[in-house]
């Protein structure tokens, strides 16, 4: 999972990458309800999204727990 400030400075861009390609429709199911934005995935089991700042905690939570994986260089 990457974290990139957008331009937007209330806005996080963050992706996710997935073993299956379940786990990633559940996660932007449930970002969708974080009311996150432009929510991306594409058939390889990578997941984008812009979440607002204060839901960026709660966002990362929700992606390891639907079986997103962690990137070596997120923070």
């Amino acid at each position: 999972m990457i974290k990139e400030p957008c331009g937007d400075a209330a806005g996080v861009r963050i992706r996710a990458a997935y073993a299956k390609e379940a786990g990633a429709r559940e996660a932007a199911m449930k970002l969708h309800l974080l009311r996150a934005q432009e929510i991306s995935e594409d058939h390889n089991g990578r997941l984008s999204a812009t979440v607002n700042a204060d839901v960026v905690e709660r966002a990362f939570y929700l992606i390891q727990q639907t079986g997103g994986v962690l990137e070596p260089d997120t923070v």
